[in-house]
């Protein structure tokens, strides 16, 4: 059988079996469509910026300068090494290239990529990158040696450290010739000889890397975090110079930090309908106060370039979420050790659940080094059951009002009880309609959670009964007033709280 090699997020792979999409990547979210680019479009359809892959992560460089054509080299078929680096700049070499000194320092601005050499030797030559704004003399020629400037993944020259490469080069690919580049989640899909097939995306959160944490975007981070904690982006919309994934539209995220929005760059936008989703620019545009960077794509922006309306795509995102919330203490104790993070406990004793951490932010906690938790037994945590499939936009609703759209604990005021009824009173922002949705036509069964609509005065009341009734919902509302959500799978507890106390509610199963 003849074998067939194909590039697989990066890496060539050599294909003799089964040439199916399904064959190779086995272990892929099956919703998830993948980036496929046939051989042709390489030949057809260039552009005049580089991909530099690295064992970081992949940065696109616009080239300018006579000095560029250094990306063509041959030199570059085999990795570089880091040579050296620090917090100003990192330099990749050596190597052999026509350089005459001008021994004289230079302003370079962060993103700016130089040809320099080491000594004033033309054959220690190195391509260096500057981290930050300096003036430096790398033994660049006259014109400053600067041979081109990040456009995309400015996020890796951070996390550079001693033993990464340099592992490719190569020209970037304009996908605008669909017939040729596609997405697809189809696993049956025949592969070809010299195919390139991107699987995922994975995005690098503003402020984070391993040498240091800026803490400065840290909500506006979580909530990216939080939006693709399960790792889907959904393309909501695909235009010429973005994707956008609207699933957690309308949530209100801070203005933290307003750039220009290159290629790979990643946003939540924080004002309009629209707040809180999340977009993804395959184009250079300009800021907006409307927008907020959280992130950069240091790999897979192929997948956002040709990407349709309707597209899943895996995401991954550095660093993973730190959040100890609803956990059990044994297991907040593990995941921390992990992490390298120390706790400080308020209570130890007995089978305990973790309702509250400081700092909260997944920034700030790995910034920190620690974090303290406050618990509760595992008695006071009521778990339920939301039925989405017959009342989304209110199941939505009250997970926002809970904080269930954060934590898998969330929080409901005890308002009143009287009979068999148990009523809460959530604080509902301004602005949320609750309208009427999977309303009750017959008798209500006990312990089925409700919340009242906007056709009566007590809209977003939330209630539970401990028997059937076949007059009145669980908020003692006439039914047309009534949304059913769900049910509270242990309303035994409810007896243990007090009105005024905080109950502690959890989603069975997440």
């Amino acid at each position: 059988m003849t074998a067939i090699t194909v590039h697989l997020d990066g890496e060539q792979l050599e294909i003799e079996g089964e040439k199916r999409l399904g064959a190779v990547i086995p272990d892929r979210d099956p919703r998830c469509s993948v980036a496929v680019i046939r051989p042709a479009s390489r030949e057809s359809a260039l552009t005049s910026s580089y991909r530099i892959t690295t064992t970081r992560g992949e940065i696109t460089v616009e080239p300018s300068g006579e000095g560029a054509q250094v990306f063509d080299a041959p030199l570059f078929s085999k990795p570089h090494q880091l040579h050296w680096h620090d917090r100003y700049a990192a330099a990749f070499g050596p190597f052999s290239r026509d350089i005459s000194p001008a021994r004289t320092p230079r302003l370079y601005e962060r993103g700016d990529v130089i040809l320099g050499c080491g000594g004033y030797d033309p054959k220690r030559s190195y391509l260096i990158f500057s981290k930050m704004r300096h003036s430096a003399d790398f033994g660049a020629g006259g014109d400053g040696g600067i041979i081109g400037r990040v456009v995309s993944g400015m996020g890796v020259l951070d996390r550079w450290t001693t033993g990464d490469a340099i592992t490719r080069i190569e020209q970037v690919i304009s996908w605008a010739d669909t017939t040729r580049s596609f997405t697809t989640a189809d696993r049956d899909l025949v592969l070809e000889d010299g195919m390139e097939i991107v699987t995922r995306m994975v995005i690098s959160a503003q402020g984070f890397s391993t040498a240091a944490i800026d803490t400065s975007t840290a909500e506006s981070v979580e909530h990216l975090l939080i939006a693709l904690r399960g790792g889907p982006f959904t393309v909501s919309r695909a235009g010429s110079t973005h994707i956008v994934d609207l699933s957690r539209s309308e949530t209100d995220v801070p203005q933290e930090l307003r750039l220009p929005r290159r290629e790979g760059i990643v946003t939540v936008r924080t004002s309009g309908k629209s707040r809180g989703s999340i977009y993804i620019y395959t184009d250079d545009i300009p800021a907006s106060p409307a927008h907020t960077v959280v992130g950069q794509v240091t790999h897979g922006i192929e997948l956002a370039r040709i990407a349709r309306e309707g597209d899943i795509l895996c995401v991954d995102i550095e660093p993973e979420r730190f959040d100890l919330i609803g956990k059990s203490l044994s297991q907040a104790r593990e995941i921390a050790g992990e992490r390298g993070i120390a706790l400080s406990i308020d209570s130890g004793e007995g089978e305990r659940v973790v309702v509250d951490q400081v700092p909260a932010t997944t920034l700030e906690s790995l910034q920190a080094r620690q974090v303290e938790l406050t618990t509760v037994p595992f008695e006071r945590v009521i778990d339920i059951a939301l039925d989405d499939a017959h009342a989304p936009a209110s199941c939505d609703i009250f997970r926002k009002l809970t904080g269930l759209h954060q934590h898998r604990v969330g929080r409901l005021p005890f308002f009143f009880h009287f009979e068999d009824v148990y009523l809460f009173k959530p604080s509902i922002p301004k602005g949320v309609k609750i309208i009427p949705e999977n309303t009750p036509e017959d008798t209500v069964p006990a312990a089925t959670l409700a919340i009242t609509n906007d056709s009566r005065r007590g809209s977003g009341l939330v209630g539970v009964r401990t028997t059937d009734n076949s007059e009145f919902g669980p908020t003692s509302e006439p039914f047309e007033g009534t949304n059913l959500i769900g049910r509270i799978l242990e309303p035994e507890k409810l007896k243990d709280y007090q009105e005024k106390e905080t109950v502690f509610i959890r989603e069975a199963g997440k």
